[in-house]
């Protein structure tokens, strides 16, 4: 049992005795151990990495503006109970408000302009009397002035005439002025009944959408008070095939996003499975949090599948440039490393001559991400290994212990599957 820890062991001592040998040797070969990577080709992707929220492309917030209990819900398409989920149509009933009081306003207003519609017909007969008095004043009064104060009429009467006629017009003025009354009064009861009416209307909640129920906040049962603000009841998605995703971006990356931008995100639902859609908008009304500065961005998307639910966390990535297919790429680490002593300028990545030791290949720097950048250069072909860093002694000693030539080059991960 105690074999294989010994043989380990030993080839960890083997393997640490190399390296010290192989540093301690000069001219033959070189001293330093190193590490390298692999040329790889492929496309490689720059992307700017969020997380966002996705949303209903349209959220319709259906309230109430009438204060009372909810006494029922109304049915969906299917006849069943309007709930979580239930598919709707333009104008069908969702709940119903208790209506006792709104409907015995109705009555009242209706009392009330059925009273002053009687008022102004009362004012129209008033008025054909008070022109008939005037006339009659009119005449005696026409008459006491063609006799005049004398034998025949006295003074008193003459003045009482005179009074008469002064009463009966002013009598019709003011028949006048009671008529435009009542016809105001008309008119106010008019609108007290269509307000009362609205109100009555108010009791049945109704879709203004064709949509799916996202959310239902109230029971049956349940008193909703209509004040300065409108209680909301229910949330009505338009149509969950057009959704969106709002992510917020930080200020140092939201200079490198554009309306149209391409995006590819996941959601951890479905892992492995990805998703596509573009920039849409970036609003403007940034946000801070602890001295943080973003902007939140509305990314489109279709989701003709149905597969994606409102408020799923979005991994989303932003893809800002795009390599060729048959781009080569290394490691950013290969760019760099550079061997003691180095000292020119420009853009070099290392590999190992036949002797063991550092030659330079200058190369072109394309696209870069987290983990691979784009090189272009004449001197290099996909498998070869480019220098990243030296070894340790632990590292070597490990290497040895594996049965492993030091100065081979260290394997690189397989690549991730996009």
């Amino acid at each position: 049992m105690r074999v294989v820890p010994m043989i380990v062991a030993v080839a960890v001592v083997a393997g640490a005795g190399y390296w010290w040998w192989s540093a301690r040797k000069g001219g033959e070969t070189e001293s330093v151990l190193y590490r390298t990577m692999p040329v790889q080709s492929g496309e490689i992707v720059r992307t700017i990495r969020a997380t966002g929220t996705i949303e209903p492309e349209d959220l319709i917030d259906i309230g109430a503006q009438v204060t009372g209990q909810i006494m029922s819900f109304g049915s969906d398409v299917n006849g069943n109970e309007v709930d979580y989920c239930s598919v709707v149509t333009k104008g069908q009933l969702l709940a119903r408000i208790d209506d006792v009081t709104y409907r015995a306003e109705v009555t009242i207003a209706k009392a009330n302009l059925t009273t002053a519609e009687a008022n102004l017909e009362s004012a129209k007969a008033d008025i054909l009397q008070y022109e008939a008095r005037l006339l009659q004043a009119e005449r005696d009064w026409t008459r006491a002035q063609s006799l005049g104060v004398g034998d025949a009429l006295s003074q008193k009467d003459f003045d009482a005439y005179r009074s008469a006629y002064d009463v009966a017009a002013a009598s019709l003025a003011v028949g006048k002025a009671q008529k435009l009354q009542a016809e105001a009064s008309i008119s106010q009861a008019q609108a007290q009944l269509e307000k009362a009416e609205r109100n009555l209307s108010y009791c049945n909640i109704l879709s203004t959408v064709d949509g799916v129920i996202i959310d239902r906040r109230v029971n049956i049962g349940q008193t909703v008070t209509a004040s300065m603000s409108t209680p909301s009841l229910f949330l009505v998605a338009k149509d969950l095939r057009k959704i969106e995703i709002w992510v917020p971006v930080n200020e140092a990356d939201i200079g490198a996003i554009a309306v149209g931008t391409p995006v590819a995100f996941t959601v951890d639902a479905f892992p492995g499975k990805s998703f596509t859609g573009e920039v849409r908008r970036i609003r403007l009304n940034a946000s801070m949090t602890s001295n943080v500065v973003t902007y939140t961005v509305e990314v489109a998307t279709s989701n003709d599948d149905g597969l994606l639910l409102p408020y799923l966390t979005a991994n989303v990535a932003f893809e800002l440039e795009r390599s060729a297919p048959d781009a080569l790429h290394v490691p950013p680490a290969a760019l760099l490393w550079k061997p003691e002593g180095w000292e020119a300028e420009g853009d070099y990545v290392f590999v190992r001559d036949a002797t063991g030791r550092p030659m330079p290949v200058p190369v072109s720097i394309g696209t870069t991400n987290d983990a691979r950048t784009v090189v272009v250069s004449d001197s290099l072909k996909p498998g070869d290994a480019v220098i990243v860093g030296t070894m340790t002694p632990l590292e070597a000693s490990q290497q040895a212990a594996k049965g492993k030539n030091p100065f081979m080059s260290v394997p690189s991960p397989p690549p991730k599957r996009r």
